[in-house]
């Protein structure tokens, strides 16, 4: 089941944002050799996409990030998102999911 992460993203700036994944004993989950993806859309239904860089690491750290550039093109409002990630063995899981609140910019 993936973790609920919402996440506000101000227009116009460069976003970062980490977290620790961790099994159900606590302990950091190792995602050396997986592939990490994920984005965010207006609506689940919506053609369009907006792709965070995810990078994923041996000590079950994810990060997110996007740059200044992509989140001036962004229109301030609500969206929703999800980071996978394929394992070696070609199996794919959802970590995080949830609410990506973008503030409009107000300095051009």
């Amino acid at each position: 089941m993936a973790q609920k992460l919402n996440l506000v993203v101000d227009q116009g700036t460069s976003f970062y944002t980490s977290f620790t994944v961790n099994d159900d004993g606590g302990s950091p989950i190792d995602f050396t050799g997986y592939t990490a993806s994920g984005q965010m859309r207006k609506y689940f239904t919506s053609s369009n996409s907006t792709s965070f860089t995810v990078t994923a690491n041996s000590a079950g750290g994810i990060t997110l990030s996007l740059s200044s550039n992509v989140t001036a093109g962004l229109v301030a409002g609500r969206y929703v998102y999800d980071v996978e990630l394929v394992a070696p063995a070609n199996t794919t899981s959802r970590i995080v999911e949830g609410i990506v609140t973008v503030t409009p910019q107000v300095t051009r």
